[in-house]
């Protein structure tokens, strides 16, 4: 009996994940337009938020292989300093093969300390950025914690909308300045369909009076693309443009805090290598919109799988977006 039950539990945890794949991941994105050509990024410096794993790593190396000198904000020195070693092998047994530019052809690689939980971290990255950068030609907001328990930052913002959506607001805040002197420049916000079933709730947007990680994880991400908005209409004939992503289902290490049970665990092993995206497909949309010609001059938009898609009406919402940046500018501490 017992059996029988887990049998058809499996069965029909195996058709909803299906389903959800077929649904969220859409068609797999290869490397796009077969990479872009060794030099397209070259003397372009880019500050990529995550960049040790997943996605954010992904992104980092296809951007080195374009010439790009890319720093990697992170919060663990240790696993960031390891990944960029990784990435700089890669690129050494890559040119070797003769596969693309070795590390001496390809972009250089600058690690620094970001802790996108810490207002304060956050401040002392971009004042140290600002002394010795001369300029920012790329932003990509990457970084991103999903559905943990509740829990705080330092600053004492509930977890996910304090990483996802503050600590990345007063980055780029801080950066604008930056980023203008350096235009044309571009800023890369990454977000996720789960946005669809998120809100603003302006009462409660600690989630003091309640917490569900789901639900504020896709508030998170409707954030996302609200700042997006409201900055590209105040970037308006600035030459810095900002737009907004989702990579899809990926398979990395962003859902550490999703408990499954270990019965069903090589299922969703089996069901996640057959149909998410892989980090270097999850991550062509970024790669894209970092260094594509195609979008050059274009702003303000929602992109998936490096083509512009459509939004639900809430997250077209100016009112909205307009209150959630003046509610942030004093959560984040540069209106008083």
């Amino acid at each position: 009996m017992a059996v029988a039950t887990a049998a058809a539990l499996l069965a029909v945890l195996g058709g909803t994940l299906w389903l959800a794949a077929r649904r969220f991941v859409g068609p797999r994105v290869q490397r796009l337009h077969g990479g872009g050509e060794p030099g397209l990024m070259h003397g372009k410096t880019v500050l990529i938020t995550g960049a040790n794993s997943g996605l954010g790593r992904a992104t980092a190396a296809e951007l080195l292989r374009l010439g790009a000198r890319v720093i990697m904000g992170c919060r663990d020195r240790a696993r960031a300093e390891e990944a960029a070693g990784q990435l700089r092998r890669e690129l050494d047994q890559a040119g070797e093969a003769g596969l693309g530019p070795d590390a001496a052809g390809a972009g250089e690689l600058v690690v620094k300390d970001l802790d996108l939980a810490s207002l304060r971290s956050v401040r002392a990255f971009c004042q140290e950025l600002l002394q010795e950068e001369p300029r920012l030609d790329v932003l990509i907001n990457n970084a991103g914690i999903f559905q943990c328990p509740y829990m705080k930052t330092e600053d004492g913002f509930e977890m996910q909308f304090g990483v996802n959506h503050l600590g990345h607001f007063l980055l780029t805040s801080l950066l604008l300045g930056l980023l203008k002197s350096s235009a044309p420049s571009r800023i890369v916000v990454v977000s996720s369909k789960l946005y669809k079933y998120g809100d603003i709730n302006f009462e409660d947007l600690n989630s003091e009076q309640s917490y569900n990680k789901s639900f504020c994880y896709s508030r998170s991400k409707l954030a996302n693309i609200l700042f997006t908005r409201e900055l590209a209409r105040r970037l308006e004939g600035t030459n810095v443009t900002v737009n907004v992503l989702h990579p899809g289902i990926v398979r990395t290490n962003l859902g550490r805090h999703i408990h499954i049970p270990l019965l069903i665990k090589p299922l969703f092993n089996l069901v996640s290598w057959a149909f998410f995206k892989s980090p270097v497909e999850g991550a062509q949309t970024s790669i894209y919109l970092a260094s594509s010609p195609d979008v050059e001059g274009v702003s303000g938009k929602y992109y998936g799988d490096c083509k512009e898609e459509e939004l639900l009406p809430k997250a077209l919402d100016d009112s909205v977006a307009r209150k959630l940046w003046d509610i942030s500018e004093v959560m984040v501490g540069i209106l008083k």
